[in-house]
């Protein structure tokens, strides 16, 4: 199974409020470039947070790039606790973004997303202006990298609207 999309179904079949964006946002608006991870901004509600602890418990959450045998405990007083996390998980890679740069939360990003069938599933991804706009702000060579062949996306859009 694609990793993606075994990480995605396990955050949607917990029932985890979240946004796909980075690289796999990136690929579903039509990028053709590649990506390791997954990336998720998630509602950081109470309840949402117990969901999330659970949905990749079983998956052996560990802080990807941290020395093995560090002390970890992945339950929701960590999430709470922290904002961002990069995990590795026995699913692959996934960032869970409590905030992103130019973006905010997942309140604030909520009206910027749009649905897509990705994967076999529904979900929600950020819309292509603001996923310009965030990894503008990002600033990372590899966002900017990408922002002209999303650019080119975007305009292309625009132009077939107009037709």
């Amino acid at each position: 199974m694609n990793p993606f999309r075994a990480l995605l179904r396990a955050l949607q079949g917990a029932g985890v409020r979240f946004i796909v964006v980075g690289g796999v946002a990136a690929v579903l608006h039509g990028s053709s470039r590649l990506t390791q991870d997954v990336d998720v901004v998630y509602d950081r509600s109470e309840d949402n947070l117990k969901r999330l602890a659970k949905a990749l418990a079983r998956h052996r959450p560990y802080l990807r790039g941290a020395p093995q045998g560090l002390p970890f405990l992945w339950e929701a007083k960590t999430i709470r606790a922290g904002l961002n996390f990069t995990l590795t998980t026995a699913l692959g890679d996934i960032d869970l973004l409590g905030e992103i740069t130019g973006g905010g939360g997942y309140g604030d990003l909520l009206r910027r997303t749009v649905p897509v069938r990705a994967f076999g599933m529904r979900l929600l991804c950020l819309d292509l202006p603001t996923l310009i706009r965030v990894k503008r702000a990002a600033g990372r060579p590899k966002d900017l990298d990408a922002l002209a062949e999303l650019e080119a996306i975007a305009e292309e859009r625009e132009r077939r609207e107009e037709e």
